[in-house]
């Protein structure tokens, strides 16, 4: 055999390989990168709140400047939309954008964020939790309250200055709003009915290996607490559930293991077009890391007695829906 036919034979072999290539899709964001996926699902488009790492190849903490949004409505084309709101949107915020959480009522959008406070007359510094309001999805979103919503005085269980982070907000089929978030430990405070009131006191819970980063929600009766867990050197998932939003929660196992290069790992779940979808993040990117990950996206299965299969990570994604 000559060479020509050799080569030819070469880029043949390379050409059946390709296109098993081309079908990955995770990460499903590639042109920036993001963290800490937030779904919700409007109008039969699905919309994706991210948090935006910005910290450069070197660098040795995070650097999150504002919060993405981005779209789609088949699962595969996917619509950056752009920085929707920053911490410099509070006047009481300072430092980074951290996780954040969209939840849709009577028509408006409350995104609820997680950054720093100033250092004033109402607190020293610390985690603190906002809400904006817009009358779309895609904003533009101003602060709802003038005020933080949660700050670090409030809340004395844990030392550290870091553990009012990651909101997760749902309103129950009764129309009662609650809020979880937490690290550390986790809290949980019901909210009025105008979503930018606490309504009562702050419950506090410790879940099985509970870090941080907090999703919860209802399923066929059942409510869902799924966050990220001590997995070793990294976080990973697990979850339990209960018949109560208010708890106790009953622990259920791992969902999902330790993120590739990440050491964080951060659940956003959403069940959209008759699929379920387990939204998290990694560091797979080129240059990527724990401080320069991105989002991807896999199926996530439950059991009849409404337990969760254990979740892959895949490379190829999901695929398209109509």
């Amino acid at each position: 055999m000559n060479l020509r036919i050799i080569m030819l034979a070469l880029v043949g072999f390379g050409l059946l390989l390709a296109p098993q290539h081309l079908k990955a899709q995770n990460p499903i964001i590639t042109d920036v990168f993001t963290a800490d996926p937030a779904p919700l699902v409007h109008n039969g488009t699905l919309y994706l709140y991210t948090s935006h790492d910005t910290a450069s190849v070197t660098s040795t903490n995070y650097e999150m400047k504002d919060w993405l949004v981005f779209s789609t409505t088949d699962m595969k084309n996917w619509t950056n939309h752009g920085p929707k709101l920053s911490p410099k949107d509070f006047s009481w915020a300072t430092g980074d954008a951290y996780a954040a959480e969209v939840e849709e009522r009577d028509g408006k959008f409350y995104f609820y964020v997680s950054t720093f406070h100033k250092n004033d007359d109402r607190s020293d510094g610390g985690g603190a939790i906002g809400v904006a309001v817009a009358d779309s999805p895609l904003g533009p979103f101003t602060d709802a309250k003038g005020e933080a919503l949660i700050y670090n005085e409030m809340t004395t269980d844990n030392p550290h200055g870091w553990d009012d982070i990651d909101p997760s907000v749902f309103v129950d089929d009764d129309g009662q709003a609650y809020m979880y978030w937490g690290n550390g430990s986790l809290k949980m405070v019901k909210l009025k009915d105008n979503m930018v009131e606490l309504d009562g006191s702050i419950k506090y819970y410790n879940p099985k290996n509970f870090v941080e980063g907090p999703w919860v929600y209802k399923r066929k009766g059942l409510y869902y607490l799924v966050y990220a867990s001590h997995g070793g050197e990294r976080e990973r998932i697990e979850y339990a559930i209960s018949d109560s939003p208010e708890g106790p929660w009953e622990y259920q196992g791992i969902l999902a293991d330790s993120a590739p290069n990440s050491f964080t790992i951060h659940p956003g779940i959403v069940n959209y077009k008759g699929k379920d979808y387990f939204f998290y993040h990694n560091g797979v990117l080129p240059t990527g890391g724990s401080y320069r990950r991105s989002i991807t996206v896999d199926y996530m299965h439950y059991n009849k007695d409404g337990t969760i299969q254990k979740v892959e990570q895949t490379e190829k994604g999901v695929k398209a829906v109509e």
